[in-house]
């Protein structure tokens, strides 16, 4: 039984069910669309509740020995949190994305200037891969959020932006603050032997918190599939490719820092953290949720996808911090 008792135990197994559960929480959003409208509300807190949690398990000895190379943290955080950004300004610019489409220009020019999922080391770990990189790459990414962003966003979304910059500035330091914070709180109380111990709870915990906030980003996509199957397929395959193109590229503006950790920071840098975006943007058009929602099918689905890769890369160099 979990020291946590019988919940403790629930949550346990849930963790135990790693990538499984990860597709079932796609799987019951897309079939129970009920459940989105009502969990929507809570999609701040789910989110605030996430951070904290990546910023509890957060290995400060492991971080310290990253610190001491700082030419590969600086290149990965300004890759992550400026280039990859202008990389879809230029690119939504040359296919005039918004004169076809403003929302879906909006939506991608957001999914832009979003930092890393706070799960993408526990996917980078899954996968076998140099999970202490990516917790500091997107630690420094996520602290640079609030002030990079807004710059961004007003560089290339101008008015579009349902929220004047300095208060999406705020929003972010508010949330990411508020979590790091909470998070510090937390360690204090319990010490970190302690948390290492849960390991199960939290990571069942974490489906969730992930599940509310999939719930809600994706409670439209069966009825707007059957309604117009072609802009849901079209959307989920813009979704793909976005995600697959954004792992590709940072592989390759990687590769001379070894493929292990090339394909952990490709990783974290294709899981753009919408739900952090959404959950300090505010309200968006309708278009925008839908294609955040289904930009959730490669972010979950990563690790299935991405193991059959990896079982085909022997020869790939394990890259010690």
């Amino acid at each position: 039984m979990s020291p946590l008792g019988v919940s403790g135990a629930i949550l346990s197994w849930l963790g135990q069910q790693g990538t499984r559960a990860i597709a079932a929480v796609v799987i019951i959003a897309i079939a129970i669309p009920p459940l989105g409208a009502l969990l929507k509300p809570f999609v701040t807190a789910a989110i605030f509740a996430l951070l904290t949690i990546a910023f509890v398990r957060t290995d400060a000895v492991a971080l310290r020995q990253y610190v001491t190379k700082p030419a590969l943290l600086g290149a990965a955080s300004i890759w992550t949190a400026v280039v990859v950004p202008s990389l879809f300004a230029m690119v939504a610019a040359f296919a005039g994305l918004y004169q076809r489409s403003p929302d879906l220009f909006l939506a991608i020019m957001l999914q832009g200037i979003a930092s890393p999922m706070m799960a993408a080391p526990a996917f980078a770990a899954l996968l076998g891969l140099d999970a202490t990189l990516v917790v500091l790459t997107l630690t420094v990414s996520s602290a640079l959020a609030p002030f990079t962003a807004p710059l961004i966003a007003t560089a290339f979304i101008g008015r579009a932006l349902p929220i004047s910059p300095l208060a999406l500035s705020m929003r972010l330091l508010a949330i990411l603050g508020g979590s790091a914070l909470t998070a510090f709180v937390v360690r204090r109380a319990f010490g970190f032997a302690r948390i290492e111990k849960w390991k199960l709870p939290i990571d069942g915990l974490n489906v969730l918190l992930f599940f509310v906030f999939v719930a809600a980003a994706m409670q439209d996509v069966g009825a707007r599939f059957i309604a117009a199957p072609m802009i849901i397929v079209e959307l989920t395959l813009l979704a793909f490719g976005v995600f697959l193109s954004v792992l590709g590229l940072t592989v390759l503006a990687f590769a001379w820092a070894g493929l292990d950790r090339a394909l952990a920071l490709g990783l974290m840098t294709s899981q753009r953290n919408l739900g952090l975006i959404l959950a300090a943007a505010g309200s968006l058009p309708e278009l925008a949720w839908l294609y955040f929602g289904l930009c959730q099918l490669p972010i979950y689905l990563s690790p299935q996808l991405l193991k059959p890769v990896l079982r085909r890369l022997p020869s790939r160099i394990r890259s010690a911090p």
